[in-house]
C-alpha cells in the first residue's frame, strides 16, 4: 500500500498528510469499506436490519436500542440504497474517525499503515455497527486529550447510538482527575458520574437481562478473541512500563495507561470470564492502543532500535498480521474474493 511506503520514506511516516492526501485516502477507505458486496461474515445479517425497517413508520427508528444505526437502515430501505447506503454512510464516519485520530500522531502514515490489516479490514468491514462506534471513540480520545470533556461524552453518546458496548469508554475521564480533589475536579465527576448514569439508564439498563442472557449466561465464545486481545495486549506491555520515553503530557499519559491496563485486564479475563465474546466485544475498543503506541514507537528508540529499524518492523508486523488472518483466520474466506459494486468482477 503507498501508505505503507510513506511510512518507510526518510521522514519514517512523520510526514503530515496534507489535505489533499486526507481527502483522497478518505473516498478510498470509504469506497473500499462502505461499497462492498457481499464482505464480512455478518452481511446476511445486515441485509436483515434493512429489510426490517421497510415501510414502517419513521418515529419506529427511536425505539430501537441503537437508533443512529437504525436511522441508516430506515432510509437505505425507505429512501433507496438498501445495504450499500447503510455500510457508505458507516464507512464514512469510520474513515473520518479514523484519519482525523491518525493525523492527529506524530507519525501519521505510519498510524495509517497499522490500522489497515486489522482495524479496518477486519473490523471495519465486518463488524459495521462497532466501526463507526470507534470512528466515534477516536474523535473522542483526541477531544479528552484537549480535556474537552464535553465534546468528549457527545462522541461517546452519538457511538452509543451504533453500539452501547462502547459506553464502557466512560471510564477513561476518571483517568484526568489530579491527585487533588479541588472544586473544579470535584464538578468535573460530577458532570461526568450523570453523563455516564444518563447514558447508562437510558441504553444500557432497559435491555441489561439481554446483555446478561447473551454474553454471560449463555457462555459464547468468539473464535477471534485471543488474537484480537493479543494485538491489544502487545502495545499496552510496550507502553505501561516505558511510558517515560514516549514524551507525553501527564493527563495524556494517564489516559492510555488506563487503556493499556485494561487491556493487561481484557487478557486475564480472556481465561477467566465466562464468555470469550463479552471480552472480545469490549476488547474491540482497546484497538487505538495499536495505532497511537505504534506510531510513538520510533521516537523511543526502545530496545535500542532506531527510528527506521522500528519504522520497518512494524511495517513488516502489519503485513504479517493482515497475511495471517487472510490464510488462516476461520472466518477469512467471508472477506475472500473481496468484491465491491465498483468492480467489473
Amino acid at each position: 500500500m503507498s501508505w505503507a511506503l510513506l511510512a518507510l520514506n526518510a521522514w519514517g511516516g512523520a510526514r503530515r498528510i496534507a489535505g489533499t492526501s486526507l481527502l483522497y485516502l478518505g473516498i478510498f477507505l470509504t469506497l473500499l469499506i462502505g461499497l462492498r458486496e457481499q464482505v464480512g461474515g455478518d452481511w446476511g445479517t445486515y441485509i436483515d436490519a434493512v429489510t426490517r425497517l421497510d415501510n414502517l413508520p419513521f418515529v419506529d427508528v427511536f425505539e430501537s436500542d441503537e437508533a443512529g444505526y437504525a436511522l441508516l437502515n430506515w432510509i437505505g430501505a425507505n429512501w433507496g440504497g438498501g445495504v450499500y447506503f447503510v455500510n457508505f454512510f458507516c464507512g464514512l464516519i469510520f474513515s473520518i474517525g479514523l484519519l482525523i485520530f491518525c493525523r492527529a500522531q506524530p507519525r501519521p502514515w505510519l498510524a495509517v499503515t497499522l490500522s489497515f490489516p486489522y482495524l479496518v479490514i477486519v473490523v471495519a468491514m465486518g463488524y459495521s455497527r462497532q466501526g463507526v462506534a470507534i470512528g466515534f471513540e477516536l474523535l473522542a480520545l483526541l477531544a479528552l486529550q484537549r480535556d474537552r470533556l464535553l465534546q468528549f461524552l457527545v462522541w461517546i453518546a452519538l457511538a452509543a447510538t451504533f453500539h452501547r458496548t462502547v459506553l464502557v469508554m466512560l471510564i477513561l475521564p476518571a483517568s484526568t482527575l489530579s491527585g487533588g480533589l479541588r472544586f473544579s475536579q470535584f464538578i468535573r465527576l460530577l458532570l461526568l458520574a450523570g453523563a455516564a448514569y444518563g447514558l447508562y439508564a437510558s441504553v444500557i439498563e432497559p435491555d441489561l437481562d439481554y446483555y446478561v442472557q447473551g454474553y454471560i449466561e449463555a457462555q459464547y465464545q468468539s473464535q477471534g478473541a485471543l488474537i484480537r486481545v493479543a494485538l491489544c495486549l502487545l502495545p499496552a506491555l510496550l507502553f505501561l512500563p516505558n511510558r517515560h520515553r514516549f514524551q507525553l503530557t501527564p493527563d495524556i499519559q494517564r489516559i492510555w495507561s488506563l487503556l493499556s491496563a485494561l487491556a493487561v485486564a481484557a487478557a486475564i479475563a480472556l481465561y477467566t470470564a465466562a464468555s470469550s465474546t463479552a471480552v472480545d466485544r469490549l476488547a474491540l475498543y482497546l484497538i487505538p492502543l495499536q495505532i497511537f503506541v505504534g506510531s510513538r514507537l520510533p521516537d523511543t528508540r526502545l530496545f535500542g532500535f532506531s527510528p527506521v529499524n522500528w519504522n520497518k518492523l512494524l511495517i513488516v508486523f502489519s503485513f504479517a498480521v493482515m497475511i495471517v488472518w487472510l490464510l488462516f483466520a476461520p472466518h477469512s474466506q467471508y472477506w475472500l474474493p473481496y468484491r465491491n459494486l465498483l468492480l467489473p468482477f
